[in-house]
């Protein structure tokens, strides 16, 4: 009985040090929230892309196709995140992907008559929301620092 306890509770231990999980425990929740997050955007680009192409800017060619690109690097990206050999590579690529994505949000909020659902103070929150999610996807996603001997 002993045995098959020590196992279940080995378990979760083990499972940890295979992800190798940041030590701190906020920065461990940070980078699994991160991947919920990403994994899950990605997941609704590609059932659900109409409202990303309907604001995405007119000079940007190919909309519903990456629409889907990005959907596949979001959820590359939130899977990457919990693997540690590719963990700041996804970090970086999450970034990028930010980056890629803000003329949609500039798009918006310089626009709002075409987003009359959304209220536009929420549409220039959103702007500086990405900054924080740059900020995010970069801090959770670099290993943790080398302990002093």
């Amino acid at each position: 009985m002993t045995n098959s306890v020590d196992r279940l509770s080995a378990g979760p231990a083990r499972a940890i040090r295979l992800l190798q999980l940041p030590a701190s425990r906020s920065k461990c929740f940070f980078l699994l929230l991160l991947s919920i997050f990403f994994t899950y955007a990605g997941i609704d680009h590609l059932v659900s892309p109409d409202f990303y192409v309907s604001i995405m800017p007119p000079w940007i060619p190919a909309h519903l196709e990456l629409v889907y690109l990005s959907g596949v690097f979001e959820v590359m990206g939130g899977v990457g995140v919990l693997i540690p050999r590719f963990r700041a590579l996804a970090g970086a690529g999450l970034v990028a992907l930010l980056v890629a994505v803000y003329p949609a949000n500039l798009y918006m909020a310089f626009n709002p008559e075409l987003f009359p659902d959304i209220p536009v103070a929420a549409l220039y929150v959103r702007l500086a929301l990405q900054f924080v999610a740059f900020y995010w996807a970069y801090s959770v996603t670099r290993p943790d620092p080398l302990p002093a001997d």
